[in-house]
């Protein structure tokens, strides 16, 4: 007959045994859930741009969509270090069109760009883009979260760019004419689930990391294909 103490080892290694299983399987279950939640999140549908600023070819078969805040200051690397590849491999070859949608994440100052932008657009489109530039070269590199967006630097910003009416856009600022326009980019961004800036979507894909241009490259490509 097995003594008790002859018993243990076994029972030792058996339990050593479910241990190291029961590890696995929930190492198994977190790795997983990591890489579902890598994954890009896919929308039914892209967002509309019709009236939207808009950069490249009308008829290109993917749509760029960027949701921004002008007092973001990843907005602002995004725009100097990601958009100016996406404009050389794609939008300028074709393939690709550009939007840009408005995000009010930082309040007042958020809102009081995008009217301006707004106006810009409705009044001069082609002096649009540039402007949306110099507002985001405009963003302090230090204490962004300070007043920076202000009547007199909007207008200090579109004195230097050819073909905006600075009177009128002055009027526009104190109407506030582009609202509409401003509200409509409010309900996308709730409609589309917006929790940070920038939000990058390639036609109907958000990307997860909007500074992962190779991902984009990626989804761009796969979009070209099965066109």
């Amino acid at each position: 007959m097995m003594s008790k103490s002859n018993n243990s080892p076994f029972k030792m290694v058996v339990m050593i045994t479910l241990i190291v299983v029961a590890l696995f399987v929930a190492l198994v279950i977190l790795n997983n859930r990591n890489s579902d939640s890598n994954h890009d999140t896919t929308f039914d549908q892209q967002p509309p741009i019709e009236g939207q600023p808009m950069q490249g070819n009308s008829d290109a078969p993917v749509t760029v969509v960027e949701f921004g805040d002008f007092k973001c200051p990843s907005c602002k690397i995004w725009g100097e270090t990601i958009y100016p590849k996406l404009i050389s491999d794609y939008v300028d070859t074709g393939k690709v069109k550009f939007s840009y949608i408005n995000v009010l994440f930082h309040g007042e100052e958020s809102k009081l760009g995008s009217l301006a932008a707004e106006s810009v657009y409705k009044e001069s489109p082609n002096s649009y883009w540039k402007f949306h530039k110099e507002l985001f070269n405009a963003q302090p590199n230090e204490n962004h979260d300070g007043l920076w967006i202000t009547n007199e630097k909007i207008l200090e910003i579109a004195k230097t760019i050819p073909g905006i009416d600075t009177q009128q856009l002055q009027k526009d600022l104190e109407n506030e004419s582009g609202l509409a326009e401003v509200n409509k980019d409010a309900k996308l961004v709730e409609e589309f689930k917006i929790q940070f800036t920038p939000s990058i979507m390639v036609n109907g894909t958000m990307l997860e990391d909007p500074f992962d241009y190779d991902q984009m490259k990626s989804l761009i490509e796969k979009e070209l294909e099965g066109n």
